[in-house]
């Protein structure tokens, strides 16, 4: 027998790897699978294919039929994917409101979500000014010293809180807020108002202001925020821009269908 005619040995996979290629390898044609059919598509021995499926099931991200013991994908997956929906949703259903909101104030708008210890920015309306704060588009920042990420923390639960919290707080600029005592009494402070400052703490000569977006279940999803040059946006005109900017997140909550309770 020539090498050619040897059987290839099994590939051998990351954990993390070949759990994500046996996630993939469930189809609408094929919702459930078997060991053998795993261990096959993956290349891989059996019993690597059983310790991979088990370790996806004890997680939820798979299950187990109890008839004849076969995978299929979990509801953790469901789950996961309507969070990525409502943070689609919010980004289509937001870009009239900050359209407006950049039209009202004449600076930049964001629209922000939480993502660990950071926040995302997934929409950015430029400022018709030649000075403005550059496009934030894609990009993460801390969420302890931004506006978007102060307004989303402060109607956050208290673990995801907590957790940020626990991170090493650097200060981006001089007047950089990182005592954790103090970052907790702001939170309670921003709760009070409905929104959120930022008066050069990200960055140097930059101040902005954010509001948070809820959803129809009353869980913070996102957060509006609005950003210029420290020179043309002063400490009193960023808290008239406050009003704007509640009430673009306060638009688009109710395009999600939230419903604040009467006070």
């Amino acid at each position: 027998m020539s090498h050619a005619d040897l059987p290839s040995p099994p590939r051998r996979l990351s954990s993390v790897g070949g759990a994500l290629r046996l996630l993939k390898t469930f189809t609408a044609e094929e919702p459930e699978l078997g060991i053998t059919a795993l261990a096959k598509r993956l290349g891989v021995a059996k019993s690597t294919a059983h310790r991979l499926a088990s370790t996806l099931v004890a997680e939820g991200f798979l299950e187990q039929n109890p008839v004849d013991g076969r995978y299929r994908l979990g509801l953790l997956l469901f789950s996961l994917g309507a969070q990525v929906r409502r943070r689609m949703d919010v980004s289509e259903l937001a870009v009239p409101h900050l359209h407006a909101l950049r039209d009202q104030s004449g600076e930049t708008v964001h629209l922000a979500v939480l993502h660990d210890t950071e926040i995302l920015y997934l929409r950015n309306i430029d400022s018709p000014h030649a000075i403005r704060t550059r496009s934030y588009l894609g990009v993460r920042m801390p969420a302890y010293c931004t506006s978007e990420g102060r307004a989303l923390l402060a109607y956050s639960a208290p673990l995801v809180v907590a957790h940020v919290l626990r991170a090493r707080l650097q200060p981006r600029t001089a007047r950089t807020l990182t005592d954790k005592a103090q970052l907790t009494q702001l939170l309670a402070q921003v709760r009070q108002s409905g929104y959120a400052l930022d008066d050069e703490e990200s960055e140097d000569g930059m101040r902005g202001v954010a509001a948070p977006i809820f959803d129809a279940n009353g869980a913070v999803v996102a957060a509006v925020g609005l950003a210029g040059p420290a020179q043309r946006v002063s400490k009193t005109s960023l808290r008239k821009f406050a009003s704007l900017v509640v009430q673009a997140g306060q638009a688009i909550s109710a395009r999600l269908g939230y419903q604040p309770e009467p006070s």
